[in-house]
């Protein structure tokens, strides 16, 4: 995926974004630059996703999602969670042969047929040329036109190759393929740099062999975190719920959901983030010395020592002796008073 996507300053004026709340402005910028989108604008973004990097809850991602499925700018399929930004390649189309071959690999990763359809229908009403782009499904998508009456014979996006393409300008399409070329770099080094010890069904494997049977809600979570932070960190997670007695998937994704809100991506990264928590925890506890160690002082010594001290056992004859002698001078207190 690309590191970053340019919003044109002119965003900012555009009649329609004018009149959405900040809420919506945030939101509709989410949807044009976050890390799942692609140079086609149709991508796979989860709801659960949504919630992590915007930081709005469910009810708040299904109410922006209805919103703007209402102003007829994205179209959502819940099946596939595939998004479709509709009006995407009016503002963010290349005619440039690598532009186009990165979108025909693209397309071929679109589960949801019926995006295939509404981008190439898109593509002939700006005037885009498509005859340079290899459209998957089409054997599907010819045979819903012939049952549904249009253009019977044919396949609406084979139109001849004289099609116009819309000028960019030279300046801002050069610009576009650079980015396109860096972005293909960058696939490339992380293809070389992360050659996985494991294979995505691996974690899937270390949960049934440690959590039971998984179900199938459980395993579709586990594919997207794997292909978020890679098979090992979901594994390390599994493992680090069961060396803290809490066995379960809740748990695991927890500190996977905690990793990725921190950035952390490796293995590395998650022992060290460990080791300063394991730190901070122990700063926090009272340091408690040896008492044999403490310096007692000399007067708490001899106090401790003086009422430790047995009481003597009085001898009767003394006590009466002591107990008229008292008598005496109580009469004679009294007597001077």
């Amino acid at each position: 995926m690309a590191k970053y996507r340019q919003v044109h300053i002119e965003f900012w004026q555009d009649g329609f974004v004018l009149e959405l709340t900040p809420e919506e402005k945030y939101f509709y910028l989410y949807l044009m630059t976050n890390s799942k989108t692609t140079q086609c604008g149709i991508y796979e973004l989860p709801k659960r996703i949504m919630e992590t990097e915007t930081g709005y809850n469910r009810e708040t991602v299904d109410k922006l999602i209805n919103r703007f499925t209402e102003y007829g700018k994205i179209i959502y399929h819940e099946p596939t969670r595939e998004i479709m930004l509709v009006n995407w390649i009016k503002f963010n189309w290349i005619s440039s042969p690598k532009v186009v071959s990165l979108i025909n690999k693209e397309l071929k990763q679109v589960k949801n047929k019926h995006f295939i359809k509404l981008f190439i229908d898109k593509c002939l009403e700006y005037g885009y040329r498509i005859d340079n782009l290899s459209i998957p499904y089409a054997d599907d998508i010819q045979q819903k036109n012939e049952k549904s009456g249009h253009d019977k014979g044919s396949i609406p996006y084979q139109y001849s190759t004289d099609r116009p393409s819309i000028d960019l300008g030279g300046e801002v399409e050069e610009e576009r393929e650079r980015e396109v070329e860096r972005e293909q770099e960058r696939e490339g080094e992380v293809e070389e740099e992360r050659e996985p010890a494991t294979s995505s069904t691996d974690a899937i494997v270390f949960y049934q062999n440690n959590f039971g049977l998984i179900k199938p809600y459980i395993s579709e979570e586990m594919l997207y975190w794997i292909e978020d932070l890679g098979d090992e960190m979901v594994i390390e997670a599994m493992r680090r719920s069961l060396d803290r007695n809490k066995p379960s998937w809740g748990y695991a994704k927890s500190i996977i959901q905690s990793w990725s809100n921190k950035g952390i991506k490796t293995i590395e990264q998650a022992k060290a983030e460990e080791v300063e928590f394991q730190n901070q925890q122990a700063a926090k506890k009272p340091n408690y010395q040896n008492k044999s160690n403490e310096v007692v002082p000399d007067w708490f010594k001899e106090r401790k020592q003086k009422n430790n001290t047995p009481k003597q056992e009085v001898d009767p004859e003394e006590w009466e002796d002591t107990e008229q002698l008292l008598k005496k001078y109580s009469r004679k207190a009294g007597g001077d008073s």
